[in-house]
């Protein structure tokens, strides 16, 4: 290693421009092992020369630059970082050390947490009630996010939440006026999954990791896409108080802050020697993922606050705790390929194909790579040595090529122009970053397309699960939708197990019987079901009831063009192209005319309106949240009984929303918009009313 002053002045740029892209940005370009090796050579060199300290090393700040875009707020009292330990050696030399300065560290206790992997939080309380919030920033001003963290409901917005609970009186009594409370934002692995999984559905662009996401949701301006993402928090720390009473162990601040409606660690431990807090540390190394978070290390604190506060800190970390890092999960390995999956949605999805490779005892030959945009962004090539990351029960992924390592035979990739399933052209639609198959009989797509016809908002056939279905299926009963119409009673028997009887003795011909006459019943759903059903892009059920409406058949709706699409409120330029598309497609015509062929063609059968029944012709309703008596399909029900028309979303056009616990944002938008606000009670009075009237 280099030791001169202007190695160490390069250093520091090099650490600070990595501190600016993941604090800041959000988007680091090396791993945290990495980051912590050029952290640690910075720390040796400052140790042999203590006259070269800069004001700028990361050592003597926490975090990186503030962002432009949000006011700063200083912070009551330095939000600290953590010292970081390597293994057991470093956690005892750390233990040796800070007990050389106080001899009382010999019988202290300890409090061991997960360190997680999110971003730091500071919350301000004053006389119980949430008034303001801020990133931790540079340690001592951060960024004013009071809106974004309100929408996260894990922060409690008046302490303490179970104002009637036990031993209120006794917590009222003691919470200080002002009190100020440091956390962590994150997202659970199973919660980030999942949205991944409905923005892929979507169309939209997929995100790379929990950590990047959680801090990128609270720098948005808009709180209402803050209030679509899954964050949640973990709290941790006192930061400051004025009057009342708190805890003077860490402990029993823990227990705390949880009775106050806090969310805090279950993982946390306490232990009466740092040998038990240690070997209980090391014992997460391997069991992490039990956490259903992203955690990079448990953190060692003692537990008794006065001796933790005297023993002060140096630089930006204080003496009293030490974060033990657990091993890294990145590694680098050969991208052979590039493969192309085809989602039950039609989304094409590129995944890596990779020299296989150790991560952590798993064995990984496969990697997520998000989706077409992320490889020409990173300007990723089939032959490239990738960076891969494995953390918790998410998918192993690429975080980006070693460009340095490329000896110019990578091959540049090339987006495929048809689908790889079915060999069917593929389309993308403006503004979106998925790339489609909108094939209704694509071998890939098939489970998901029956399993969406039949489902309750659709064509609603009873009885037909999915590993009924998977069955007809693999005995090629079922080869697309239109086929469900043809099954015989043989063919659906021959798919039954003992799994589909609701009983042991039920025989499977009634089973068969059953489904048969669900599946004739079904024959006699509304053409808006219909539409529904066949999940063309974009056409949920509200827009499905409009297409009903306006064409009266699917022959109709058929030979509509884009444009006379378009003139239908609620429908845009992407639906209708999606639409027509669908149309335009010769294997989706073809199973159109199976339909036909079936019996199943239906159409609106126009009637006269009774006197007084379309009390609401011409107003349009939003419901939201949850109702006392009515379930949101039972809402939209009375309201279309009598003329009404209820919509998703809440725009100038809104007549009334109907409000019940619990609304989301179309409650803001809403209030922001000057609209009439319903409740369940008064919407039952306004019908009453009008019928009066």
């Amino acid at each position: 290693m280099e030791n001169t002053i202007e190695h160490y002045i390069k250093l520091i740029e090099e650490i600070n421009l990595h501190n600016y892209r993941y604090h800041v940005l959000d988007d680091p370009l090396i791993s945290d092992i990495e980051y912590d090796t050029l952290l640690r050579q910075l720390r040796a060199i400052e140790g042999q020369h203590a006259d070269w300290i800069r004001p700028d090393s990361p050592t003597q700040r926490v975090g990186s630059v503030i962002s432009d875009k949000f006011t700063k707020l200083a912070h009551p009292n330095p939000i600290l970082s953590l010292a970081n330990a390597f293994g057991r050696d470093d956690a005892y030399s750390w233990f040796e050390r800070v007990k050389k300065m106080d001899e009382r560290v010999a019988k202290t206790s300890f409090v061991v947490e997960p360190k997680i992997d999110g971003l730091s939080v500071v919350l301000h309380y004053q006389k119980n009630v949430f008034i303001q919030g801020a990133t931790r920033g540079d340690g001592e001003i951060g960024e004013d996010i009071t809106e974004n963290l309100r929408t996260i409901n894990a922060i409690p917005m008046k302490i303490p939440v179970l104002a009637n609970g036990s031993g209120a009186k006794n917590l009222l009594a003691s919470i200080p006026e002002t009190l100020v409370v440091r956390g962590e934002v994150f997202i659970n692995n199973k919660d980030f999954e999942k949205m991944n999984k409905q923005l892929e559905e979507k169309g939209e662009k997929t995100y790379q990791n929990p950590r990047n996401t959680a801090a990128g949701s609270l720098r948005q301006l808009d709180p209402a896409i803050t209030a679509k993402r899954p964050l949640t928090i973990l709290c941790y720390q006192i930061v400051h108080h004025v009057g009342g009473e708190i805890p003077q162990t860490q402990w029993e601040l823990l227990q705390w802050l949880k009775a106050l409606g806090f969310p805090v660690s279950d993982a946390a431990q306490k232990f009466g020697t740092i040998d038990q807090a240690i070997s209980f540390t090391e014992s997460w190394e391997n069991g992490r993922d039990k956490l259903g978070y992203e955690a990079d290390g448990m953190v060692i604190k003692i537990d008794d606050q006065n001796l933790f506060n005297d023993l002060g800190f140096v630089g930006k970390d204080p003496r009293g705790a030490i974060a033990f890092k657990f091993p890294g999960r990145e590694v680098t390995t050969r991208l052979n390929g590039i493969g192309v999956a085809v989602g039950r949605t039609g989304v094409l999805t590129p995944y890596a194909e990779l020299q296989a490779v150790e991560i952590n005892g798993v064995i990984v030959e496969r990697a997520t790579l998000h989706n077409f945009d992320f490889i020409r962004d990173k300007d990723i090539r089939v032959g490239d040595r990738v960076l891969i990351k494995r953390a918790g029960e998410v998918i192993p992924y690429v975080i980006g090529p070693v460009v340095d390592l490329r000896n110019g035979s990578e091959k540049t990739f090339e987006i495929p122009t048809v689908c790889p399933e079915c060999g069917q052209q593929v389309e993308q639609f403006e503004g979106e970053v998925a790339w489609y198959c909108i094939n209704l009989s694509c071998p890939a797509q098939i489970l998901r397309t029956i399993e969406h016809f039949v489902s309750k908002g659709a064509m609603d056939i009873n009885g037909m699960g999915i590993k009924i279905v998977e069955k007809l299926i693999e005995n090629d009963s079922i080869k697309d939708i239109s086929d469900i119409y043809t099954l015989n009673r043989a063919e659906i028997m021959s798919a039954l197990t003992k799994r589909d009887r609701k009983t042991e003795n039920e025989p499977p011909g009634k089973i068969a019987e059953n489904l048969i006459n669900a599946i004739d019943a079904s024959r006699k759903q509304p053409l808006s079901r219909f539409i529904t059903a066949l999940g063309i892009k974009g056409v949920g059920e509200v827009a499905a009831k409009d297409l009903a409406e306006h064409f009266g058949s699917m022959d109709g709706l058929a030979a509509a063009s884009a444009a006379e699409l378009q003139n239908i409120e609620g429908v845009g330029p992407n639906t209708a192209t999606a639409i027509v598309d669908w149309f335009d497609l010769e294997r989706n015509q073809i199973v159109l005319k199976k339909f036909q062929a079936a019996g199943l063609w239906p159409v609106v059968v126009r009637k006269e309106q009774k006197e007084g029944v379309a009390v609401f012709a011409g107003l349009t309703f939003v419901v939201t949240g949850t109702l006392p008596t009515l379930s949101r399909d039972q809402a939209k029900e009375l309201i279309e009984s009598v003329g009404g028309k209820v919509t998703d979303s809440v725009s100038a056009k809104t007549s009334y929303l109907v409000l019940g616990e619990n609304p989301g944002s179309k409650y803001d938008k809403a209030v922001k918009l000057n609209v009439p606000i319903l409740s369940e009670e008064t919407l039952n009075d306004l019908i009453k009313m009008k019928n009066q009237g």
